[in-house]
């Protein structure tokens, strides 16, 4: 028995009652669920972000999931700094690479962080935790995050906020998925460069 998932006979009205039962339960699970993200790096975050963007409306969902991913982000980041500084050693020598990216991260501060944040395929638990085991401030970390990841989950919100009309116009839907490899090329090739 073959499975074909055709977008044209999705029970639309069934999306729509389950996005407003989720919206129901106020901002907590609008914050938790990108937070989440956070601490189980394999949870997809473009869908979790355009799951709130749907549930909670373009700019409410926006907001909820850029609070959630930062507070996630700076949450792992004190964690690591608080446990974790006393594994520094022992990350390094299981991977080599790790040490080239903490010494990139304390010697260029914001820039890397920012960079790295704006891009929705990075690896954002590994960059959280490189920067938690560095002697990176947190101040520093924290706005780069607030602004890197500001960026990110508008784009992602602005790709995902209406997915019923990517029928009616499939125009937006190629624009939007060329857009996003372009930004998965892109990171790749910024994440490459930087961890030379």
């Amino acid at each position: 028995m073959s499975f074909t998932f055709e977008l044209s006979t999705f029970n639309w009205q069934q999306l729509d009652e389950w996005l407003t039962q989720f919206e129901a339960m106020g901002p907590i699970p609008g914050i938790l669920v990108p937070m989440s993200e956070s601490f189980l790096p394999f949870l997809p975050l473009v869908a979790l972000i355009v799951t709130n963007v749907n549930a909670y409306g373009f700019w409410e969902g926006l907001l909820l999931s850029w609070i959630g991913v930062v507070l996630g982000s700076i949450s792992v980041f004190l964690l690591v700094r608080a446990f974790g500084r006393r594994f520094r050693g022992f990350i390094e020598r299981k991977l080599p690479r790790s040490e080239k990216f903490i010494h990139w991260v304390e010697t260029n501060g914001f820039m890397p962080i920012f960079i790295l944040a704006c891009f929705p395929f990075t690896p954002s638990s590994v960059v959280n935790i490189i920067s938690g085991l560095s002697k990176l401030e947190i101040h520093k970390f924290a706005i780069a995050t607030l602004l890197g990841k500001g960026i990110m989950i508008a784009l992602v919100s602005f790709a995902g906020h209406d997915l019923a009309s990517l029928l009616h116009q499939p125009w937006k839907l190629a624009l939007i998925v060329v857009g996003f490899i372009l930004l998965w090329l892109i990171g790749r090739k910024l994440e490459s460069k930087f961890m030379k």
